[in-house]
């Protein structure tokens, strides 16, 4: 019985098929994929170099994982919607490149004829957190434990996601967020900012993402001016559209116009679009 290499020393040679594993035979296995006991690999799965692929996870239904991910015990990814209109469509998971998958994540396909269920690369899933159908990862993320988060949900680069926590459906969740451990997320959060509670409410700036990002190198200009436009948005009295416009009367940098470019497409969803303050009444 072959034994399981470490992940990270990973090389290209030949993919590794522990016997106890079952793999059909129309799968597709680039150099250096390992797949551990008791691991099912449907099909229609295709896997990029150097993936590691631990003991008992399920790969199935029309799934393309890219290299050098590392995929724990347990995890479940690829399989049809929880969606009471999925009619069997032919859908799609795509995971990218350098991602750990911790044990027991579950992924789902998306629900219509063509689309997808995405995600980016070197993004972090720790154990028990769900993607639903259609859901959409940028790159650089970290989610904590027990995330669940439902169908056609957005997430921006960079995005950290504290524990034990529900995200609904059509939530987008910007780039540089920082969103704490149980919070309710029942509505957008904008970019750059720090949500907390249950309702879940903006408390300000997530300033220390924002410096280990190096958005406060230099001069930590664009870091002051979106403080200011923060601000603006979320503490002045005025009226969220109308302090957008405001806003856009300065030379904006690219954090702070992006900030106001979501904030804008955001209230046009009604209902799930931006989260409000700690001091709003919302």
């Amino acid at each position: 019985m072959s034994e399981l290499r470490n992940p990270s020393i990973l090389i290209e040679k030949t993919p590794e098929v522990h016997p106890l594993a079952v793999v059909d035979s129309k799968a597709e296995l680039d150099q250096g994929v390992v797949i551990g006991p008791g691991s099912v690999v449907g099909a229609e799965v295709k896997i990029g170099a150097n993936t590691w692929v631990g003991p008992n996870v399920i790969l199935d239904g029309k799934l393309t994982i890219g290299s050098q991910n590392r995929i724990f015990p347990g995890a479940c990814l690829g399989l049809e919607p929880q969606d009471l209109k999925y009619k069997g469509a032919s859908t799609e998971v795509v995971i990218g490149d350098g991602n750990t998958i911790r044990e027991c994540v579950t992924i789902n396909r998306a629900t219509d004829e063509g689309e997808e269920t995405k995600i980016g690369n070197g993004n972090l899933l720790m154990a028990y957190c769900h993607l639903g159908h259609n859901c959409l990862l940028g790159n650089g993320i970290v989610m904590s434990n027990g995330i669940q988060v439902a169908g056609h949900v957005v997430i921006e680069d960079r995005a950290v996601i504290g524990g034990c926590l529900g995200i609904h459906q059509f939530v987008h969740i910007g780039g540089l967020a920082m969103v704490g451990g149980m919070t309710r997320v029942d509505r957008d959060v904008p970019p750059f900012c720090l949500v907390e509670g249950h309702p879940g409410r903006l408390r300000g700036l997530n300033k220390v993402g924002l410096r280990r990002s190096g958005l406060g190198n230099n001069d930590g200009g664009e870091l002051r001016q979106l403080q200011q436009i923060w601000t603006l948005l979320f503490r002045s009295d005025h009226v969220i559209a109308e302090a957008i416009e405001l806003a856009r009367e300065e030379n904006l940098m690219s954090s702070a116009e992006h900030l106001c470019d979501f904030i804008s497409a955001s209230i046009q969803k009604g209902r799930r679009g931006p989260m409000p303050s700690i001091a709003s009444n919302d």
